[in-house]
């Protein structure tokens, strides 16, 4: 069987997974800029002078290292997708080697320009180096030395970020397995009676029942759209609305909404779900719930709002609060720190609203594919 990913997008995974950070991203500029400092620094106070050129051997220093460092990102930033196709090992070698040799020939373009100034003018400049291999050599040696910790850094924090990842993965299957059994048994309790009644009718429950778990259970995608997002929910909807009747009324005003926004696959179906169970299903004369969705300032606003019924404690019920702590995972680590779960408890009224970026686009998200793993409240 030949692999389904095209080769663009096997490409764009493996410089998703390879160990080196981008260097063409500006914050990784900005540190090799801030780390070029501080090694100058570092290595004009282990050899100052007596004679007060502390701050000469400063700049210079820090200068070198500031175009060493900066030619350095750029080489690796262009050969990154080369790398990235490389096996672990090679990878680390070529990039080894293309940090050494970069370093090499600066320094070799330096010592020459100073052998032209020296021509020129007919003296020694004070800020070029005079002597071949006093400078060369050292310097090939310390990117060699330092080139080699820095990928070490690299490659072991890109695998404590995977070792991360792949628990938080666990974690969420593990919130995902605890699916409700009594949704499916209502529903299958629904499909029978309807096969004696209106066999048509079972038969259109069996399907969108099929395809609710299909999506439920598969974690094939990181996201989905928003427009996926809300078929779902109506598809669980016309389920519930089978066994309810016409207790259940749902009213949805989600028109503004970015049908492309990728999203956490199964947001609003749990909201719905607690929606009916908590509201709808203990009032006799059943309620009606709102679905509404908005986009303002570059970040995504549902709100779903249901019935409370009189006598409910205010403090939320086990169904509620796991279903949002579930929802509240998800979003934290498509979005972190930039998604809020916020719950509104009035006397009649029980209204839970998510807030996150919109995104329509998988480089949105920061580098995790757990954030389309669904979960079900249990």
């Amino acid at each position: 069987m030949s692999d389904p990913a095209s080769p663009p997008e096997r490409r764009r995974v493996e410089e998703r997974d390879f160990f080196l950070p981008d260097f063409c991203e500006p914050p990784a500029v900005l540190a090799i800029v801030l780390i070029a400092a501080l090694l100058g620094f570092v290595l004009a106070l282990a050899r100052q002078s007596s004679h007060g050129m502390f701050w000469f051997d400063l700049a210079r220093t820090a200068a070198f290292l500031l175009w060493a460092g900066l030619l350095c990102a750029a080489v690796l930033c262009r050969a990154r997708s080369w790398l990235a196709g490389k096996s672990l090992r090679a990878g680390i070698a070529w990039s080894l080697l293309l940090m050494v040799g970069t370093v090499a020939v600066l320094s070799e373009a330096v010592y020459q320009l100073g052998q032209l100034w020296a021509a020129r003018l007919g003296a020694p400049s004070a800020i070029l180096p005079d002597s071949h291999w006093r400078f060369v050599l050292p310097n090939v040696l310390i990117a060699a030395v330092v080139g080699a910790l820095a990928l070490r850094y690299f490659y072991v924090s890109q695998q404590w970020r995977r070792s991360v990842e792949l628990e938080a993965r666990a974690r969420i299957r593990a919130l995902q397995a605890r699916i409700r059994p009594h949704f499916l048994f209502n529903s299958m309790n629904t499909i029978a009676a309807l096969t004696r009644t209106n066999p048509a009718q079972a038969e259109e429950a069996i399907e969108d029942l099929s395809d609710l778990f299909r999506v439920s259970l598969s974690d094939a995608r990181a996201q989905i759209t928003l427009e996926e997002e809300v078929e779902i929910a109506r598809t669980y909807q016309r389920i519930e609305k089978l066994r309810l009747g016409d207790r259940l009324q749902v009213r949805w005003d989600v028109g503004d909404l970015p049908p492309r926004c990728l999203v956490p696959g199964l947001l609003l179906q749990p909201l719905l779900e607690n929606a009916i169970r908590h509201g709808i299903e203990p009032l006799p004369q059943g309620g009606i719930v709102d679905i509404r969705g908005r986009l303002g300032d570059g970040a995504i606003m549902l709100e779903v709002t249901n019935p409370k019924p009189s006598g409910t404690p205010p403090p939320l019920r086990r169904g509620h609060r796991m279903a949002l702590d579930n929802i509240r995972q998800r979003l934290d680590l498509a979005f972190p720190g930039r998604a809020a779960v916020e719950v509104d408890i009035t006397e009649n009224r029980y209204t839970v609203r998510l807030r996150f970026p919109h995104a329509e686009h998988e480089s949105d998200f920061p580098g995790t594919t757990l954030s389309g793993i669904a979960a079900l409240p249990s």
